[in-house]
């Protein structure tokens, strides 16, 4: 399914050598799929911020909480086949209330290229906090869109409206 998205939409932009290391960073805490007719057909992880994630430490200069108290949304991603079936926005729901339960707020970075999860994100009610510029090795840098979640009293509801 990976590859179904990287090829209609060039996400991820470079194609990793080992795709699921990828999709398992060290950073990991947790992460899930969405079924669809008995297929996969999305995924989303939940991560502690790394070095390359700026969106942690832009909403910690911005709230005045501590960086650690931040988790990034990372590696969401949808089958072209099952679009327009809320699949994206139930994995964000997901991520979303996990770290909150986790006492956690979460982040994210996106490409600015990336347009449809930018409108997923701002149709969610996240709240832009910069563009600005990150490094992807030695000789690359890209533009991304650092997001942060409404902010809410807590996990108002469980996963998936339950």
């Amino acid at each position: 399914m990976l590859a179904d998205v990287h090829e209609c939409d060039g996400y991820p932009e470079e194609w990793p050598e080992h795709p699921g290391e990828w999709l398992a960073r060290p950073s990991l805490c947790a992460a899930w799929v969405a079924e669809l007719d008995g297929k996969i057909v999305g995924h989303v992880g939940l991560t502690r911020g790394g070095a390359e994630d700026r969106a942690p430490g832009l909403w910690s200069r911005r709230t005045g909480v501590p960086i650690e108290k931040a988790a990034v949304i990372s590696r969401l991603f949808v089958s072209p086949a099952a679009r327009g079936h809320g699949v994206g926005a139930l994995l964000m729901e997901r991520a979303t209330w996990e770290a909150r339960l986790r006492g956690l707020h979460p982040v994210l970075d996106v490409l600015t290229s990336d347009t449809s999860a930018v409108a997923l994100y701002e149709h969610l009610g996240w709240t832009w906090l910069a563009t600005v510029d990150q490094r992807w090795g030695p000789d690359r840098t890209v533009a991304v869109h650092c997001y942060a979640a409404p902010v809410t009293p807590g996990p108002a509801r469980g996963p998936c409206g339950t």
